[in-house]
């Protein structure tokens, strides 16, 4: 039986829930904890006469929050030690076991992206998420963000991270890296995560976003001329690659407003993939890259990207799943 401190005792019987805990709780029943144990478990240290390792899935619940609150080791460490809804969805108690300090929290992500676990954590919440039915494999929705970095040379090192570039969006520079998704028309979850400097154009890397098994791939108009790449020519798939706005504006005639109307079709579909980008930057507060290298922050990028569908699902399957699948059979029927 546990053993509560006082602390515990009277955080337990407050009258308010706060929004972290309900969102703590929500994410708790969302989680496939037990897949993900099972898929560390090889990996993660063994019990032997030194110090004995912390509970995995404590560390894995540790590493979550972290993600999810967008905390640095020392900042993780700290809230540990401060929120006692933290503690509880990780397990802890400050009277009888010992918090990880940022160095222990510092090691197991380094753990997850030695091994190549984090690809595999997608994997493994894709796959959960289609034996309960939530992820559909025949259209794939490809699309493209930029994340900001530290553009100042004030470091250690007196230079920029030397990974990632700068691009002109519009009339505005950016310095950073893209992320690169391919997502699941029907449900609108994330299937792949791609993680490029930002000067690689975003048409190079439609390839790599596909899964291999879609009917359908739908892009915006800086995909333009994607079915006619070498790595795409051989692909059974039917392309719908959006109109720039110049040519919609002189549609004419009765030709042009059918033209118009697929393009809005084709423009409610292709919305979904915006949802993925909005959750890890504005549910889970990721604007900025945390690392130096492309390499550790593609890989947080995924591990944002498979919490978050597991977010976007918490509630069930969204409601809007029956329309957008009707709407995906127009577009296919019309592209016909």
């Amino acid at each position: 039986m546990k053993q509560w401190s006082f602390a515990d005792a009277e955080y337990a019987v407050k009258r308010k829930q706060t929004r972290r805990e309900k969102f703590l709780q929500d994410m708790d029943r969302a989680v496939p904890w037990k897949v993900l144990a099972d898929l560390i478990e090889p990996h993660y240290p063994k019990a032997g006469k030194g110090r004995h390792p912390y509970p995995l899935e404590m560390m894995l619940r540790i590493h979550f929050m972290q993600q999810w609150f967008s905390l640095s080791d020392p900042a993780m460490e700290e809230a540990l030690y401060d929120m006692a809804s933290m503690r509880g969805f990780a397990g802890l108690s400050l009277s009888s076991t010992s918090v990880p300090d940022e160095t222990t929290i510092l090691n197991f992500r380094h753990l997850l992206e030695r091994n190549g676990l984090v690809a595999e954590i997608l994997q493994a919440v894709n796959q959960w998420l289609s034996e309960q039915n939530l992820l559909v494999r025949q259209g794939t929705i490809v699309d493209t963000t930029l994340i900001d970095a530290p553009s100042s040379t004030k470091n250690k090192a007196g230079a920029r991270d030397p990974e990632m570039h700068q691009t002109k969006k519009g009339n505005q520079w950016f310095f950073g890296m893209k992320a690169h998704i391919g997502v699941d028309v029907h449900s609108g979850l994330v299937h792949t995560v791609a993680g490029t400097a930002a000067n690689v154009s975003d048409v190079s890397q439609a390839h790599a976003l596909l899964h291999g098994q879609e009917e359908m791939v739908l892009c915006d108009a800086g995909y333009r001329g994607v079915q006619k790449r070498p790595e795409n020519v051989d692909r059974q798939v039917s392309w719908h690659v959006a109109m720039r706005r110049g040519e919609r504006k002189v549609l004419k005639g009765r030709l042009g407003r059918m033209k118009e109307r697929m393009e809005k079709t084709k423009a409610s579909l292709r919305a979904r993939v915006e949802r993925p980008f909005r959750v890890i930057k504005r549910q889970f507060g990721y604007v900025k890259v945390r690392y130096r290298g492309l390499a550790k922050n593609t890989a947080q990028l995924t591990t944002l990207f498979a919490l978050g569908n597991l977010w976007m699902v918490r509630k069930g399957t969204d409601e809007n799943d029956t329309r957008g699948a009707s709407m995906k059979g127009a577009v296919t029927a019309k592209a016909a």
